[in-house]
Parts: C-alpha cells; structure tokens; sequence
C-alpha cells in the first residue's frame, strides 16, 4: 500500500523540575540549599532512512513523545536529561505545522532535524540562595517541550517525471529505460501508485525517472487517481509528456498535450513553465502524415518531439540520451525552505486570562503559571514573596487591578484560592 501523506502529532519532552532541598550533615551546621536542576526533556528529531519509500507506518502510529527529564535531587544533582526521539521518514519528506501549512524541514538530505525541542530543565532552589534569602523554599519547574500537530507529504525525488493520459505507455517506457518493473496491462489506471527507476545510460551517466499515474481532465480538483500524486512532478526538474501518437483510443493526441498542461498549470503554475520533452508513442501504428503533423504542431508550441515504440523498443536510446543532456544544463533537484518561525515568549508575554464571575477572579489559560505553582511551598514567607513578583512580572496583578479588584477579594487559579493583598 502506497501512502504519501500522513498527519501525525509530536510532543517533545517537559523539563524536570528543580529540588527544594537543604544539605544534612553530621557535623555541619546550617548546610544551606543544595537542590539540584532538573534535566532538560528529549527533543524529536526526524531523519531520512533509505530503506523506507512511503509514509504508510503513520497510518498506524499518529501519536510520538520524546521522554521527560527527570526532577533535581538534593545533594545539588541533577535530574538526568530525557531521552531524544528519532523518527525516520522516506526521503523527499516534507513536514509541515498543520496549524498553518507553514513547512517546517525539507528531509532530502542525510543530516537528521530537530523538530519539537525539549524543555529546560528548572533550577533547583540552591540558585536562588543570596545572602538575605538564605532559605529559599521553592524552585524552578522545568518549561514544557514544544508540540506540534504535523502534516507529513511526500514529494519523491525525481529528476524526470513521465506524464500523461492514461494507457499511453508511460509504465511500459520506464520499464523498459530502467530496471523497474511496474505492472502494465492494456486498460486504464493500471499504474497506482508512482514507480520510480534508474536510468542508466554509462559509467557516470544515469539520472531517476518517475512514472506518475495518469491524468485526466479536472486532476487538479480531484477527479481521477492522477490528483494523488500530482505533487511528486513538483519536484522533477524536466517532464517528459507521454503521447499516444497513433490516438488509437480515438483521442487527439494534440487535445491530450494541451490538456495535461493545462491540469499542471493548476494544480502549480509553476509547472506549467517547467521545460518538457514530448515521447510521441505508440508510433509504429501510426501513418506517416500523422507522424508529420504531430510534429508540426508540437514543435509550433516550442517543444521537443522524439517518435518511439516502448513496446518494440524503437526510438527509446535517443530521447533517453536527449534527457540526460539537458538535465545536465537544469538546476538540481527542488528543495524547500522553512518558513516556520517558532514564537518567542519571554517572561512578560506568557499568556493567561482572567474571568470574573460572582465577585471571584479567576486566572485562566496559564499552564506555565500551574507550573510554578507546583514548586512553592504556601507555608514560606519567602516563596510567596517569589510568587508574588512572578503575578506582578507577568502583568497577571495589572490585569486584576483593571477589572476593579480590592483588597480580601478572591482569586482563584487552577482551584488554589487566596485573598487579593496590596
């Protein structure tokens, strides 16, 4: 089974959280703090493995997480680091943030990428000793590993892609230019999925071919099975447009060209300008006069017309050869750019909401401020003196102030209710 798109969600892993410790030992009075930090939590990472060539394993599997690190222990130790996630994917992946569509990574080479990055692990509460605070009773929680909702799409790494109708020969050219065997019979849609081959013409002399299911009037909105796969031409440098010479399906060979171009240009205008070789097939059924004037109008539209026979093998060494030239003079293989830019939320943009309702506050949408409030200790003077400045910084207590709090109102978040203090 062939599958070239998938739809998958990464979590990178949170880091630990920091320790609130204090040093106890024989002999040694007022210790003071040693908690340690936590770890930082594994990132996901994807890369390339030859061996795969479709995305059909996330069919099954759509849920990824790296692993978490550990919390801080006293003694200042540190909470070891969570493990990386690598997943791999067939070369020519593209991965994009489905939220947006924005593309992430390009996995053409061989270098994994990261992803979704870990989070930091938190300080432990002996970084937040200082010589008026020598008893700090709270940490740092770790920050949360980024997550990703993502859109898997392969793009097969093709240098030619052979196009056209239905049943004019295309799986049986590549069959016979390469060792791919794809299966061929003599009705439509007989190819499937997209087969690639090797085409190799000498020592050093070689480039990929794809043979891309037949199109049809209106791929470009979905109709037929050539839609599917429309993206893997995206990517090929020259198309080689596959004709049935002879029409011995009743068609126009000139009507299918000039179709086919028009389904490529929507689906990507770019394609429409991409250069084109025309493989006039099946020629051996036909007339000369037909073969004339094919030619002509074909080499009117400024394209380059070779007349063969896949099928008795005539006429295939020269447009093979004509191929390899003029790849020789096209830019390599596409690749695309992230255009992804990971937002930066920095101590005054961490973001929260406040509702009031029956003379209550409450502190919504804040999982960072949860976090944090999972390392004070309620009890310390001290660590709600740490909280306090965190609800000032994070503009949480201006927006209270707005709303119209006083002093002994209620506010509650994430269920923990104290009374409003100036």
């Amino acid at each position: 089974m062939f599958a070239d798109t998938a739809k998958i969600t990464v979590r990178a892993g949170d880091g630990g959280n920091g320790a609130v410790a204090f040093h106890r030992e024989k002999y040694v009075a007022s210790g003071g703090p040693d908690g340690g930090d936590g770890g930082r939590g594994g990132s996901v990472y994807f890369v390339v493995d030859r061996n795969l060539n479709t995305l059909i394993d996330f069919r099954y599997k759509r849920k990824y997480a790296a692993e978490r690190g550990q919390d801080g222990r006293g003694g200042r130790c540190s909470g070891k680091s969570g493990a990386d996630l690598t997943i791999r994917v067939p070369r020519g992946t593209i991965v994009k943030n489905a939220a947006d569509g924005r593309i992430l990574a390009d996995l053409s080479g061989d270098e994994p990428v990261c992803i979704a990055k870990g989070g930091n692990g938190g300080w432990g509460n002996a970084h937040f000793a200082t010589p008026t605070r020598q008893v700090p009773r709270f940490s740092k929680p770790g920050t949360a590993g980024e997550a990703f909702e993502l859109l898997l799409e392969l793009k097969l790494l093709a240098d030619v892609g052979l196009v056209g109708m239905p049943n004019v020969g295309k799986s049986t050219l590549i069959s016979v230019s390469s060792e791919a065997k794809p299966k061929i019979a003599n009705y439509h849609f007989t190819t499937l999925v997209p087969t690639l081959g090797v085409v190799r013409l000498g020592q050093d002399q070689s480039f990929v071919m794809a043979d891309i299911p037949g199109l049809i009037e209106g791929a470009a909105e979905g109709v037929g099975l050539g839609h599917d796969f429309l993206r893997h031409v995206d990517r090929c440098r020259l198309i080689v447009h596959v004709l049935d010479a002879a029409g011995s399906e009743g068609r126009d060979p000139i009507e299918d060209f000039d179709l086919i171009n028009r389904e490529l240009a929507r689906f990507d205008p770019e394609l429409a300008d991409r250069p084109q070789i025309v493989a006039a097939n099946k020629c051996d059924l036909a007339t000369e006069e037909e073969l004339a004037l094919l030619k002509e109008e074909l080499e009117a539209r400024g394209v380059e017309v070779f007349f063969l026979s896949a099928a008795t093998n005539q006429g295939i060494e020269p447009l093979l050869y004509a191929v390899y030239q003029q790849l020789k003079d096209l830019p390599p293989i596409k690749e695309y750019e992230p255009d992804y830019v990971a937002p930066e939320i920095t101590e005054g943009e961490r973001t929260f909401t406040v509702r009031v309702e029956d003379g209550f506050y409450f502190v919504e949408d804040c999982d960072w401020l949860v976090r944090i409030m999972g390392t004070i200790n309620p009890d310390d003077y001290e660590a709600l003196q740490y909280f306090q400045r965190v609800l000032r910084s994070s503009g949480i207590i201006d927006r209270l102030e707005e709303l119209g709090i006083h002093e002994g109102d209620t506010v509650d978040i994430d269920g923990f209710e104290f009374e409003f203090v100036v």
